[in-house]
């Protein structure tokens, strides 16, 4: 996928409102797939956002959370971790299989949830970077999409 247009979608975020790719022309984003709201490693990844978000302010880029949980889950999840970006509910799974992203066999038989993984949107909604972590209990690479975000 890397270099080739974004997969358009719409999604709810944790307001109950639809935010879809293509309306956000003009901007970087960053899609940041997780397994599963609350749990250890994913927590850690979103903190990190969290405390680091200026910086992807300051270059203009959107960040956004991914996964298969409901709206009302990452609704909780999203207060209880003061998270300040926006979460997405994939809980039909589209947007993962979109972006080939899907873990059909995942831990203590769950089926279906995202893979952790990145994506570098720019704004011409063009892929440039991407990311499907392999190893268990390990964060997407911060400092490439810092560069990246910051080549353009």
């Amino acid at each position: 996928m890397l270099n080739l247009p974004a997969p358009d979608f719409t999604l709810y975020n944790t307001q109950k409102e639809q935010i879809s790719l293509s309306s956000l022309k003009g901007q970087k984003v960053i899609l940041l797939f997780i397994p599963a709201a609350f749990s250890s490693t994913c927590t850690r990844e979103f903190c990190l956002v969290r405390d680091e978000l200026t910086y992807y302010n300051d270059l203009n880029a959107k960040v956004f959370g991914i996964s298969t949980d409901s709206v009302w889950s990452l609704e909780a999840y999203k207060k209880e971790q003061r998270l300040n970006f926006e979460l997405l509910s994939d809980y039909n799974k589209e947007v993962c299989r979109l972006y080939d992203v899907l873990n059909e066999e995942f831990a203590f038989g769950m089926k279906g949830v995202a893979k952790r993984s990145a994506f570098v949107i720019d704004e011409d909604g063009i892929i440039r970077y991407e990311e499907i972590v392999t190893v268990r209990d390990t964060l997407p690479d911060f400092d490439k999409i810092k560069s990246v975000i910051a080549s353009k």
